[in-house]
C-alpha cells in the first residue's frame, strides 16, 4: 500500500482504519507514516495523526522512538487541533519517559490554562498530567485548582465529567 496515497484518498474513520490495519505491528510501516506526519502539507498531516492514534490503540510501543519529536511538535505555533488532539490523545495512553516528563507537563498545563483550547485536547492533558502526579505528588498542587478553574469556567460535559473522575482519583490516591 502507498500510504501517502491512501491518506489523500479519502478523510474518513474507516479509511484511518484500514490504514491502520496495514501498517499493524510493523515500524517500517509506522517510521513510514509518521516522516508523512512531519509533512508540511496539513491534509497529509492531519490524516496521519488520525492513523498514528489508532496504530497507538493496539501497538504503543511503535510510538516510543517518536515521542521526543511529538512532544516538540504539538506545541508547534499554528498546529491544527486535530493533530494536537491526537498526539496528546497518544501520550495520554503511555508512561512519559522521565527525560520528557517537563516538556510534556509544560504542555499539558499550557493546554489547559489555554481557554482557547479544545475540550479534548484539555480532557486528554488532564489524564496525562494526573498519571505524573502519581509519580510527582507535588504536581497535583497545580494541577487540582487549574481543574477546578476548568470546571467553574468551562462547564462542558466533557470538562465537567474528566475534571470531577481526575479530582476524585487525585484526592484519593493524594
Amino acid at each position: 500500500m502507498d500510504i501517502k496515497a491512501a491518506l489523500l484518498k479519502e478523510h474518513s474513520k474507516k479509511q484511518s482504519l484500514m490504514i491502520a490495519n496495514y501498517i499493524g505491528s510493523d515500524q517500517e510501516r509506522f517510521n513510514e507514516l509518521m516522516d508523512l506526519f512531519y509533512n508540511e502539507e496539513y491534509r497529509i498531516t492531519q490524516r496521519a495523526a488520525w492513523v498514528i492514534s489508532h496504530c497507538a490503540d493496539k501497538y504503543i510501543f511503535l510510538v516510543q522512538a517518536h515521542l521526543p519529536k511529538m512532544t516538540v511538535y504539538m506545541v508547534k505555533d499554528g498546529l491544527h487541533v486535530s493533530i494536537r488532539r491526537n498526539i496528546v490523545r497518544t501520550l495520554a495512553k503511555i508512561e512519559i519517559p522521565e527525560a520528557l516528563m517537563g516538556l510534556v507537563a509544560d504542555a499539558c498545563f499550557g493546554f489547559l490554562a489555554n481557554p482557547k483550547e479544545t475540550v479534548a485536547v484539555k480532557a486528554f492533558s488532564m489524564e496525562i498530567l494526573y498519571q505524573m502526579c502519581l509519580k510527582e505528588p507535588d504536581l497535583a498542587h497545580e494541577l487540582i485548582p487549574l481543574i477546578e478553574d476548568n470546571m467553574a469556567m468551562n462547564g462542558t460535559a466533557g470538562i465537567l465529567s474528566k475534571g470531577g473522575k481526575i479530582l476524585r482519583k487525585l484526592r484519593v490516591d493524594g
